[in-house]
C-alpha cells in the first residue's frame, strides 16, 4: 500500500472463527492475493509465494475454509458470515448441501426467489406487516443485551418429486434499529424443520465473535504486530498468533469448568435446613438442598 513518502504494510486475509458456549478463537485463515499478483510469477516467487498458488477470490477462500472444517473433528451446527460471502450462492449451496444451518448477512439488493415468487429483499421486508416483528436479545455485547426488532418468514419449501418433507426450510430475516428505524440489515437462513425465530436470531447475532477474536488477539497475542514483506513469514506470524489465542481460549473455558467445579462443590455443602414456601424443611441424605432447572443449548 502506498502512503505519502513511503510503503505500508498491507495484507488482505479471510478468518474463520469458531464459536460456542465454552469460548471463542480463530481458527483458519487464508491470504487474499489478488491478480495483480498472481498473475506475475516473478513477484509472488520473490515473495516466497508457491508456484501452485493461483488466485482466488475471497468467497473461494472461504468455502475452502469450510471445506477444511467439516473434514476436522470440530463439531458444526451453524455458519454465519457477513454479506461479502452471503451474497455468493456457491458459498450459501455448499452449505447446504453439506446440510448445515445458516444466517449469513446479504445486501438489500438481494433477490429472493421461490415458487411464490421473486423479489428483492429488501421490498419484501418494507411489505411486513407491523405485527411481523418483534424485539429480541442477539446476545449479549458490552454494554449488556443488544436488543433490536426482527422479522422474519419462512420461504415456501420447493418440493421435488419423491423426495418427501424437507428437513431443512430458508427463511429472509431483518434486522432494524430501535433508536434509528431506517437502519436495517438483511439475512437469509437455511435452518432445520422446527428452528425458532429467536434461535435464528441468536445466529445472526453470534458474528460478532470474530471481531472479538480480532480484538482479543490483536490485544493479547501480537496478531498484528509484524513486519513481514513475505509469504512465509506472515504465515508463521499469523500461525503463531492463532495457535496463542486457542491456547488462551482454552485455559478460560477449563478455568471456567473448575470455577463451576468448586461452586458445585460448595453448595453440596451448605446446611441441610432449607426454607420452602414460607416454612422449613430438612433435606436428608442423598436428597437434592434446592430446586435446579435443566436446560438444554
Amino acid at each position: 500500500m502506498q502512503a505519502p513518502g513511503r510503503t505500508e504494510n498491507c495484507q488482505v486475509a479471510v478468518f474463520a472463527a469458531y464459536a460456542s458456549s465454552r469460548g471463542r478463537t480463530l481458527v483458519d485463515w487464508e491470504l487474499y492475493l489478488p491478480k495483480s499478483w498472481t498473475s506475475d510469477r516473478d513477484r509472488c516467487r520473490a515473495a516466497g509465494v508457491p508456484d501452485a498458488r493461483a488466485f482466488a477470490t475471497k468467497t473461494e477462500l472461504a468455502r475452502s475454509l469450510i471445506a477444511r472444517a467439516l473434514a476436522s473433528p470440530l463439531p458444526i451446527a451453524w455458519v454465519t458470515a457477513d454479506a461479502l460471502y452471503g451474497q455468493d450462492r456457491h458459498f450459501r449451496r455448499m452449505l447446504e448441501e453439506a446440510g448445515l444451518g445458516y444466517v449469513v448477512a446479504v445486501p438489500k439488493s438481494q433477490q429472493v426467489k421461490s415458487l411464490a415468487g421473486c423479489w428483492r429483499i429488501d421490498q419484501l421486508i418494507g411489505d411486513a406487516p407491523d405485527e411481523a416483528w418483534e424485539r429480541l436479545s442477539c446476545g449479549d455485547g458490552a454494554k449488556g443485551p443488544r436488543i433490536y426488532d426482527w422479522a422474519a418468514a419462512q420461504l415456501p419449501a420447493v418440493s421435488f418429486f419423491g423426495a418427501g418433507e424437507p428437513s431443512h426450510h430458508r427463511w429472509v430475516l431483518a434486522l432494524r434499529s430501535i433508536a434509528h428505524p431506517d437502519e436495517i440489515a438483511y439475512y437469509l437462513a437455511y435452518a432445520p424443520d422446527g428452528t425458532s425465530v429467536a434461535e435464528l436470531v441468536r445466529v445472526a447475532g453470534s458474528r460478532w465473535a470474530i471481531e472479538s477474536c480480532f480484538q482479543s488477539a490483536k490485544n493479547e497475542c501480537g496478531l498484528d504486530q509484524y513486519e513481514v514483506r513475505r509469504y512465509p513469514g506472515w504465515y508463521r506470524h499469523i500461525t503463531l498468533a492463532m495457535l496463542a489465542h486457542a491456547f488462551l481460549a482454552a485455559m478460560a473455558a477449563q478455568a471456567e469448568d473448575a470455577r463451576g467445579a468448586a461452586e458445585t462443590d460448595l453448595s453440596s455443602s451448605r446446611s441441610a435446613w432449607q426454607r420452602s414456601a414460607g416454612s422449613w424443611r430438612l433435606a436428608g441424605p442423598g436428597q437434592a438442598t434446592t430446586d435446579a432447572t435443566l436446560i438444554g443449548y
